[in-house]
């Protein structure tokens, strides 16, 4: 959690290492670059972190743990040529070639987009409570690996010698024609993987292998009811006693109850413990299902797309966000009086 927090603190202070080809001071300069080489070292930290846990667990090298290794991969090769172009000698060189854009892509699909397919596949049997096919997520997984290492690995080397970004054609004299034709063969592997997974979606949504409760034999709570859970999750909710619950051995009963009682079944009601000891503190009494947060949102956008063209905008879009807001806080009569009859219970 510290590494995570330190990264996203340094990460508001070193945005201008995308613009040191511009007329910015040598100091200013430094001071970017620095942030830009110190964000490594907690995202080290976290890489290592999670190195350790796979270290002391026990893999299951199904379709989403795949994905999830690829995401280590791919982002620490991407973080290695982040370090590159921190560098301000060296970024004035390559900026705005395709070793920008290789850079890119290594982060953002290795960081959002694998860890994004590892967790549709992981989470699909819990929305439709059906599995995704095995074999033709392996087949996508190979496909969308390969495919991105062989699209976007060759513009490194067509960055570093000087083919220019956001130019559509080149002289045939440059010699970049065979990197060029690789990375096309990675791209159309890369859509073929897309078309694989799509497929798969739509076989599985439709007549895929029943998930059960647990397919994964996770050991977390929204595992413990059915795929997919009804509205309400759990009839009951469940007393917790370890991190991983589903875990916990159950040799012997517990002398505890299992099941936390007392809440009311009229109102949506949720019992609040302590941070520590997690013992039994309040009950918290949710308001009832309104559209005002829905209506304060557009409100809200509205002003800020305005702010562009006008700052006019600001003025006069602030009055429906203030009455939406207000509106959506203002206390209701129904749910006062339910409250003040809860506080009465014993």
């Amino acid at each position: 959690m510290l590494s995570l927090t330190t990264t996203a603190f340094l990460s508001f202070g070193l945005w201008v290492h995308h613009m040191f080809a511009t007329h910015i001071p040598d100091l200013g300069k430094s001071f970017f670059t620095a942030a830009s080489m110190m964000i490594a070292i907690p995202t080290a930290l976290q890489i290592f972190c999670w190195i350790t846990t796979m270290w002391k667990g026990r893999l299951d090298l199904r379709t989403p743990m795949l994905f999830v290794l690829a995401f280590f991969f791919i982002l620490v090769l991407g973080g290695l040529t982040g370090i590159m172009v921190a560098s301000v000698p060296l970024d004035l060189q390559l900026h705005d070639t395709y070793f920008v854009v290789a850079h890119l892509h290594y982060v953002l699909l290795g960081g959002a987009v694998f860890p994004l397919f590892g967790a549709w596949y992981y989470w699909f049997p819990k929305i439709t409570g059906r599995m995704m096919g095995e074999r033709l997520g392996r087949w996508q997984f190979w496909l969308f690996f390969i495919g991105f290492n062989v699209a976007f690995y060759p513009m490194h080397h067509l960055g570093l010698q000087g083919m220019p970004r956001r130019v559509y054609t080149y002289p045939v004299e440059m010699g970049w024609g065979a990197l060029n034709f690789l990375s096309t063969a990675g791209a159309l592997m890369i859509a073929a993987s897309v078309l694989v997974f799509i497929v798969n979606a739509l076989r599985s949504h439709r007549g895929g292998m029943l998930a059960g409760e647990n397919p994964w034999g996770a050991g977390t709570l929204e595992w413990a009811t059915a795929s997919p859970p009804p509205a309400y999750n759990f009839e009951r909710p469940p007393v917790v006693r370890a991190r991983d619950p589903l875990w916990e051995p159950i040799d012997q009963p517990p002398a505890e109850p299992t099941q936390v009682t007392g809440l009311a079944e009229r109102a949506r009601e949720a019992l609040v413990t302590t941070v520590l000891d997690a013992m039994p503190s309040h009950r918290l009494v949710f308001p009832h299902p309104t559209v005002w947060p829905f209506i304060s949102a557009v409100t809200i956008t509205v002003m800020f797309i305005g702010s562009i063209f006008t700052p006019w905008a600001v003025v006069w879009g602030g009055v429906p966000v203030a009455i939406a807001v207000t509106l959506w806080f203002w206390p209701k009569r129904e749910e006062k009086l339910e409250s003040l009859a809860l506080e009465k219970r014993p």
